[in-house]
């Protein structure tokens, strides 16, 4: 079981200093990655410098200034491409005077929400968790202790206890942009691309839904979640708390630290603060599907919350 609190989550997560430290090296891979989408790195020239002496050699040319003049057009046109594409379905075919490496975002697209969740009747509410009328009556800090205890045998569980000001921000943001999507830095991967639902399935359950934007360029609404969090509202006007639950299933490429950071990510942007925020400024360009969304820049956002 990850348990954490909001809003400072990275402070308080029981053993996450070291993948917090860990995501700062893949973010400095994540940066070669975005390098490398418009110039040479010499870094990473250097380190194949034999490879490519010797791709010269079996082409008949001199040197490596050589190769590389002679692959010249097709580097080109691999620059143009995309190195973390944003392949969401019925995505509009990209102007080649684009700018950017990256490609803009489509506009959201219009999902039922049942395609996602179950329907109400499998929905869990918080009393499929606890006494409700019996925890009305506890102290804060004691509900907040049994709710972390409920979850503290499922290893790939999530639980988290909002203050309900921090959620309301959250909430409010969600149902202007309930899409969006959040780069997870992978050791020697540069960064993955994932895609979040909000769902507002009963009057006291908000569910978010992640899912590999690649699976989701695969499949669709039949794409599977690989970690789904619930926000349960029963108590939130009685003890001024919303409290989160969050599954991360096994097997699916996320481990429960990504998971955690994912949701942390999260919540930094949809409970940004300021009207002139760069993560509300990224929130709307990718809603409205505006060409001036860069994933470059989401994932510059992104690193300033490590």
């Amino acid at each position: 079981m990850a348990s954490f609190r909001v809003p400072v989550l990275r402070h308080v997560v029981s053993g996450a200093a070291p993948y917090l430290r860990a995501t700062q090296r893949r973010w400095a891979q994540v940066h070669d990655v975005r390098f490398l989408a418009t110039q040479q790195s010499d870094r990473v020239l250097e380190k194949y410098k034999e490879k490519l002496a010797r791709k010269a050699r079996e082409e008949g040319l001199q040197d490596i200034n050589e190769l590389k003049e002679a692959y010249k057009d097709k580097i080109q046109h691999l620059k143009k491409k995309a190195p973390i594409p944003i392949p969401i379905p019925n995505a509009p075919p990209q102007s080649s005077t684009a700018s950017s490496p990256f490609p803009p975002p489509p506009p959201p697209p219009q999902i039922p929400i049942e395609k996602f969740s179950s329907s109400k009747a499998g929905i869990k509410t918080l009393s499929s968790y606890l006494d409700l009328e019996k925890t009305r009556a506890l102290p804060q800090k004691e509900l907040e202790a049994i709710w972390r205890l409920r979850h503290v045998n499922d290893a790939q569980s999530l639980c988290a206890v909002i203050p309900l000001d921090v959620y309301k921000t959250l909430e409010a943001t969600a149902k202007k942009h309930p899409h969006f999507i959040l780069p997870l830095p992978k050791e020697g991967e540069g960064a993955e691309i994932h895609f979040l639902q909000w769902t507002f399935p009963a009057e006291n359950t908000v569910t978010v839904l992640f899912t590999h934007l690649a699976e989701f360029k695969l499949r669709g609404e039949f794409s599977q979640p690989h970690t789904t969090i619930t926000h349960h509202l029963e108590l939130a006007e009685d003890k001024g708390v919303v409290l989160l639950q969050g599954q991360v299933v096994e097997g699916r490429g996320v481990s429960v630290d990504e998971a955690k950071w994912l949701v942390m990510c999260l919540q930094k942007f949809y409970g940004f603060g300021g009207e002139k925020s760069e993560r509300k400024r990224l929130l709307e360009l990718f809603g409205k599907g505006d060409p001036a969304f860069k994933v470059e820049d989401l994932v510059e956002e992104a690193e300033k919350i490590v």
